[in-house]
């Protein structure tokens, strides 16, 4: 919690600021989700078959944001004039323990030979997303450019191409990249809450647009032409094994399955500092330039803990607790994705939307030209919407998002968000330096 005296400060606290309060909210709201789309005729089951539960999921905590009721972050202004800035904690404990326990649970059941057999279309469109991004970028520049060009402008450290650099690198990386390159071109720091602000509003526009487009898969995949023969063998060989091992969970298996999920978190979480701490030594170690900022995501802590979380589940797979996916292994790791989506959700206050429109406008262009080329390439390829939606999220939303996305799909593929992710903040730095280049270029043209 941070105090000062700043004055003409707008105080923002929401009705509920307690975390226990607000996660109540939060989970009400899953209920009523789930409530209602269980029901199998009558409004509920019309409303539905339109609208996604995991959009709904997503959707009304933002509602409650936008109207006051909650808020991620928040500025308070008392009688004396004091100004304290406050944060809720329940998006950092839903990514940092309910995302790796989550994630274990839903890997405990991985057909890896099956997710090999997926074939070659999730890379290229992983791939296609990441050249979405880097084309994108110097496109919207250049488009909007031409029609308002003081808003691309600037110069020095308040030019607006080093700030897009920025989300560049969180569109293809995630935040580590991100930081890289606000390190790499020198945006002034005073303006890069402005980008910070760009990057929520229009990713979260986007993941909103993907939510709403799974409850349509089968109609896009007809338009597409896709062959999900291999998605669907291994969906059904998964639950085929779920089958031959189901069984109503005793208290011994739920508390076997509390023990895996976060007995991991707890090692994942371990072994995450070890590694960050090691690797930001071999960092600090290289040369000052593009060289250590290319390899900065070694030190994040999330990277590792993601990864970490993602191995201890496939090696868990190949023994016997993998048949703790007949006690629900995957159900409560479902829970926990959901939970963490509406933590995601309130974040996002939509009548942002209509601030600093000039940089959200570029953010949309920018997104649009990421989606065409996805459906485009899903069009000639014949990729279902899976790849297609997954590829997108491994780079725009990054380990929070992709699995999520995954998951909305069945709880099996989960996995395959995850590792697309992962390799995203491999090549997040490197790609970002090439978008902001081509940005640079078009900004001065």
């Amino acid at each position: 919690m941070q105090e000062n005296t700043i004055q003409d400060i707008l105080d923002t606290t929401p009705y509920f600021t307690q975390d226990t309060i607000v996660f109540g909210i939060l989970m009400l709201l899953l209920g009523f989700i789930f409530y209602t789309s269980a029901k199998e005729d009558g409004f509920w089951s019309r409303f539905y078959r339109i609208v996604p539960a995991l959009f709904m999921a997503y959707f009304l905590p933002a509602l409650l944001t936008t109207f006051g009721v909650i808020a991620p972050e928040w500025t308070t202004i008392s009688e004396t004039g004091e100004v304290t800035e406050s944060t809720s904690s329940l998006y950092y404990m839903s990514s940092r323990y309910l995302l790796p326990a989550a994630l274990v649970l839903m890997t405990l059941s991985i057909d890896l030979k099956g997710v090999y057999n997926l074939g070659p279309k999730a890379l290229i469109m992983f791939f296609t997303g990441t050249l979405g991004i880097v084309l994108g970028g110097p496109i919207a520049v250049l488009l909007i450019g031409t029609i308002s060009p003081e808003t691309v402008g600037g110069e020095g450290a308040d030019a607006v191409w080093r700030g897009l650099s920025t989300l560049a690198g969180s569109w293809i990386g995630g935040g580590a990249n991100q930081t890289a390159m606000l390190e790499i071109y020198g945006y002034n720091q005073a303006l890069y809450g402005g980008m910070v602000f760009v990057d929520i509003v229009v990713a979260n526009i986007w993941m909103a647009v993907i939510l709403i487009g799974i409850g349509k898969t089968t109609k896009i995949d007809k338009w597409l032409k896709a062959d999900t023969s291999a998605i669907e063998a291994l969906k059904n060989k998964v639950s085929d094994y779920a089958k031959t091992v189901d069984r109503n969970p005793t208290l011994t298996d739920l508390m076997i399955l509390a023990a895996i999920a976060f007995g991991t978190v707890s090692f994942a979480h371990w072994g995450a500092g070890f590694l960050s701490a090691f690797f930001e030594d071999f960092v600090n170690g290289l040369p000052k330039g593009i060289t250590r900022n290319i390899f900065t995501f070694l030190s994040s802590d999330f990277f590792w803990m993601i990864s970490l979380t993602t191995v201890i589940g496939v090696l868990l797979s190949f023994t016997r607790a993998r048949s703790y996916e007949g006690a629900g292994a995957s159900k409560f790791g479902s829970v926990f994705i959901y939970i963490l989506v509406a933590s995601i959700g309130m974040k996002m206050d939509l009548t942002l939307i209509f601030e600093n429109f000039g940089l959200i406008f570029i953010g949309i262009v920018w997104m649009i030209i990421h989606a065409g080329l996805l459906i485009l390439v899903a069009k000639l390829i014949r990729a279902p919407y899976f790849f297609l939606a997954v590829g997108s999220q491994a780079n725009v939303g990054g380990a929070a998002s992709a699995p999520i996305v995954a998951s909305a799909f069945h709880p099996s593929l989960a996995t395959v968000g995850v590792l697309l992710a992962v390799f995203g903040y491999a090549i997040g730095t490197v790609a970002a330096i090439l978008c902001t280049v081509l940005m640079q270029l078009a900004a001065v043209s």
